[in-house]
């Protein structure tokens, strides 16, 4: 086992248990006792502004973390001793070349005869964000490439991540730079911290999350992700050559069902499995 461990994990339908399935008591206050451990270096990567991880940490009573990657990997804070967050601008310069000098209302002003496409609320955009809500039926594959067309030819970099909203049954498109991703923003964190691919371990659960899942990470898929997430990560691992890098929770760890912070603890432990004392201890 290293000296440290940096866990990286999605929130919604992640570590939080807002989906349609059950907790299993106790799992987040195990996850909670693990990332109080000295060891461990805890990051939040999520779709959600720094407001909105604020209140989920309140909401749900999650550990402070050390880190927050935030927007879809658009923007990333230390989080201070003191409880001031302090964004790491070198990220947000580093991104902003792939827009060529373009803001997002200009992209916007680009797609705006695609009907299918429907703004997000203001508070859920940010300056290399760009944010849709679109119809489940939609044809994603033909909206897809429409939009990187169009993109392209303004020579405008950029990368779209797509993703579900089950509750509310709606579909979501985020348009940013091409390097701004949980990913790459991980990647950063990683090297800005000294971490590698030996002791990073990332959890998540969706769509938004999958290109982190798929990578060279040591990556936990919770058992409450959508089987056609399942299916994607285990092709996308397999046809990327590491398919020893995902784990897909299934529950049975100390008596778990595998959704949410269990499966992560799940997962966490068959990578690193001197965690078992931690939480024992």
């Amino acid at each position: 086992m290293a000296d440290q461990l940096l866990i990286c994990t999605d929130l919604d339908r992640t570590l939080i248990p807002n989906g349609p399935q059950p907790e299993s008591p106790g799992a987040r206050e195990r996850f909670h006792r693990l990332a109080q451990r000295p060891e461990v270096v805890l990051a939040y990567v999520s779709g959600r502004d720094h407001g909105l991880v604020r209140k989920a940490v309140s909401n749900y009573h999650l550990p402070i973390p050390d880190f927050v990657i935030g927007d879809v990997g658009t923007t990333i804070y230390r989080v201070e001793a003191n409880g001031d967050w302090r964004q790491q601008e070198g990220w947000a310069t580093q991104i902003a070349k792939d827009w060529a000098g373009r803001s997002r209302a200009d992209i916007r002003a680009m797609l705006l005869d695609l009907h299918a496409l429907r703004a997000q609320e203001g508070s859920k955009q940010n300056a290399f964000k760009l944010s849709f809500y679109v119809p489940l039926q939609s044809d994603r594959v033909a909206l897809t490439r429409q939009i990187d067309e169009r993109l392209q030819q303004q020579g405008i970099a950029a990368r779209q991540i797509w993703s579900v909203d089950e509750p509310a049954g709606i579909g979501l498109l985020d348009i940013l730079p091409a390097t701004a991703s949980k990913y790459h923003a991980i990647e950063a964190l990683m090297q800005q911290q000294h971490f590698d691919e030996f002791n990073t371990v990332f959890c998540g659960d969706s769509g938004n999350d999958l290109e982190v899942l798929a990578s060279p990470l040591k990556a936990v898929l919770v058992a409450n992700a959508q089987p056609e997430v399942r299916r994607q990560v285990l092709q996308m691992a397999s046809e990327g050559g590491h398919p020893d890098r995902i784990y897909i929770a299934r529950g049975g760890y100390h008596g778990m069902n595998g959704f949410y912070s269990a499966g992560m603890l799940e997962g966490i432990a068959h990578y690193f499995p001197a965690i078992e004392a931690w939480l024992d201890g």
